[in-house]
């Protein structure tokens, strides 16, 4: 039993933002329903796929955020999927949605329309401007990803080299930020109602959310009066907090504090620049020069030796590629490389686990994603169609 397990979520959502919310309800327990337009969603046929396209049901992008889900194919367009629908909104908890403000209002769909079937609903919606219920402008309806959230939040003005362009995260952190916040208003909604039989709507847009993301660039223009830009991996009131390249690699050293610059000089054996640097602004006024003389110790061991030498006195680690965080035993102890099915390949495949962990009911990946309609008997009391893997 997960936490969540009282709750049932239809899910309407697809891609990764609205998938990735919902996802973290499955973990949790809660019978997420995900119902597809017809032809399932669109990221069902994206690499990577581990041997033949043509006979995998669907990719690792869909595998990695729709475990634990249930499917079933609705066209809510037409009349008798639109029934059915309101069917299961009547004894749902929750729903979530990613469409453009005003999509499910053209089906007569929309949370007004919901909550005359269900008056305690929970109505969420991810988009990438909110929605007008809870502050309309002209951005609303327009559409955005990942990549236009991280552009206006000022993401990608502050990511990359000084003397670089504007550069995205790696991870799509305008879907997995805003997602990540949509499910802590959700519980919320949920917390509220279990106290005054309340629902309510819950809307997250992608663009506020990477504001709130970038809240060290906010308050640096607000004291300063100026903009904050690309300072590469360093920080603009800490030193050193930085990457160093090494013998073999990269590594990051956070000396946060002067105790820690203390022990980094006493580890490079320069106690003269530990009495010559002793305080932070001092640090910071000659960062290009001691970045410098860092650089050239750290340049002279392996990634290991520089992360040995400063266990237990300096916070450090080495810069890992993803074939050495799946060989590192930490994350197999802590459960975050999952092995699910994969229909139509040979072997199972892995996927990345909760952080969530809780005593009592942990959160963990409740099987593999579903096949398209895989589940319309269990769900609506209907066999599914025919599927490529049966």
């Amino acid at each position: 039993m997960g936490a969540l397990s009282n709750l049932r979520v239809l899910d309407l959502t697809q891609v990764l933002a609205g998938p990735y919310c919902t996802m973290l309800l499955a973990d949790m327990g809660a019978d997420v329903v995900k119902i597809e337009r017809p032809g399932g969603d669109m990221i069902r046929s994206n690499p990577p796929f581990v041997d033949d396209p043509e006979e995998e049901a669907y990719g690792g992008y869909f595998q990695s955020v729709n475990r634990g889900k249930k499917s079933i194919e609705l066209n809510l367009g037409d009349d008798e999927d639109r029934e059915d629908f309101l069917s299961l909104v009547e004894e749902a908890d929750i729903v979530v949605e990613n469409y453009r403000a005003g999509t499910m209002e053209k089906y007569d769909l929309g949370y007004e329309t919901l909550t005359e079937y269900n008056e305690d609903l929970i109505y969420s919606s991810i988009r990438g401007f909110g929605d007008p219920r809870t502050g309309e402008t002209d951005r609303q309806g327009q559409p955005s990803f990942d990549l236009i959230a991280q552009a206006l939040g000022g993401v990608m003005e502050t990511t990359g080299q000084p003397d670089g362009p504007p550069t995205k995260t790696g991870p799509g952190v305008g879907d997995l930020f805003t997602a990540t916040l949509n499910c802590i208003g959700i519980l919320a909604a949920v917390n509220h109602r279990e106290q005054t039989g309340e629902g309510q709507y819950v809307d997250t847009g992608m663009y506020d959310s990477m504001i709130s993301f970038t809240e060290r660039a906010i308050y640096q223009q607000s004291y300063t009066g100026e903009a904050p830009s690309r300072r590469g991996n360093s920080h603009p009131t800490l030193f050193p907090y930085d990457a160093f390249e090494t013998a073999d690699g990269y590594a990051v050293i956070a000396a946060f504090n002067n105790n820690h610059w203390a022990e980094l000089c006493n580890a490079m054996e320069r106690d003269d620049l530990a009495e010559s640097y002793a305080t932070t602004p001092e640090r910071l006024a000659n960062r290009e020069t001691l970045h410098e003389e860092i650089g050239e110790w750290a340049g002279e061991l392996t990634n290991d030796e520089l992360v040995d030498i400063l266990e237990g006195r300096v916070p450090a680690a080495k810069v890992q590629t993803t074939e050495e965080i799946f060989d590192d035993p930490h994350i197999h102890t802590r459960d975050m490389l999952v092995p699910v099915e994969q229909p139509g390949a040979g072997d199972d495949v892995e996927i990345a686990g909760t952080p969530i962990k809780m005593t009592e009911t942990p959160p963990e990946p409740r099987g593999r994603a579903p096949l398209l309609d895989e589940h319309r008997d269990e769900v609506l009391g209907e066999e599914p169609e025919t599927t490529a893997d049966d």
